[in-house]
């Protein structure tokens, strides 16, 4: 998707709206007092009507857009702002592009929609050969908060990166590499043991084999998942077993700092969402828009 391209197909609030209520009834349209899947179409209203009950669901009830009084021509240009190229775009940017008077409704409404990113890779596991590690993000420091001299000027948080790792090899030369699929970034409270095993079960299919540092949290891993096999993290680890989760780190930290001037730690894991949403759908080119749309229209509860 472009911004020619963007014009000609969405040049108004009705085409829009039309569009998101194809994107609803793809995703599948769910009654709130019954729980029925089967509804009618109330083009007057702009609203389906549940077969069973009668209970009336509206354009926006049970999306990311729910509650929002932003027209859906706004959010659609936010969508296609977002997703007009790999990196992301500020709030203040997107507000300047959109000329929009408010920066905190175009701030929240970008929120919402990392939101719906995360949401819908989290509908997938990683499986196959996986790797597993942690990073740590730089956040901003609250000004009551004074570091240490030599501690630098901002706290950071602790990430467990994921990447699914494909081993291959090459027939001619015999040489050995992997592809990399799926990402995953989650932002930790903690380091223990528990929490990365919640983590592993929640992020992992059961037939999964892992490769990892030798962390002594990661002891309980292969309760989970089919195999877990750790090294000793080195330079050379890093670049064969934990190859992909490393150069994702790299890419995430660079992306965040070149738009980003401060993070707030809470907000962290938002901005986690995009990159990976994005990154994990780094080949679909145009249609990554629409693949978006879908994101924020399905009811997630």
């Amino acid at each position: 998707m472009n911004i020619l391209k963007f014009i000609d197909e969405f040049p108004t609030e009705e085409s829009c709206k039309n569009h998101f209520k194809v994107a609803r009834e793809h995703e599948g349209i769910t009654c709130k007092r019954c729980e029925s899947t089967n509804h009618y179409w109330l083009q007057g209203k702009w609203q389906w009507e549940c077969k069973s009950c009668k209970f009336r669901t509206t354009l926006r009830s049970g999306s990311i857009m729910e509650k929002s009084k932003v027209d859906f021509h706004i959010w659609y240009k936010a969508m296609a702002f977002m997703t007009f190229s790999k990196k992301t775009i500020s709030a203040s940017e997107l507000q300047r592009q959109l000329n929009h008077p408010k920066y905190d409704t175009i701030w929240l409404l970008m929120h919402k929609i990392r939101s719906a990113m995360g949401k819908r890779d989290a509908l997938y596991q990683l499986a196959g050969s996986a790797e597993f590690d942690e990073a740590y993000f730089a956040k901003a420091t609250p000004e009551k908060i004074k570091l240490k001299r030599g501690k630098g000027s901002q706290q950071k948080s602790q990430v467990a990166v994921m990447a699914e790792s494909t081993p291959l090899e090459c027939i001619s030369t015999g040489k050995k590499s992997s592809h990399c699929g799926y990402f995953k970034m989650k932002v930790l409270n903690d380091h223990k043991a528990t929490t990365i095993n919640t983590l592993i079960a929640e992020s992992f299919d059961e037939k999964c084999i892992i490769f990892s540092d030798k962390s002594t949290s990661y002891v309980d891993i292969a309760d989970y998942v089919d195999a877990h096999i750790s090294e000793i993290s080195n330079k050379k680890t890093t670049k064969t077993t934990l190859k992909w989760v490393h150069l994702a780190i790299s890419n995430a930290k660079r992306t965040l700092l070149g738009v980003f001037h401060k993070i707030k730690g809470k907000h962290l894991q938002s901005y986690l969402n995009e990159f990976c949403y994005k990154l994990n759908r780094r080949y679909y080119g145009e249609s990554l828009f629409y693949r978006l749309t879908f994101a924020v229209a399905k009811n997630y509860r």
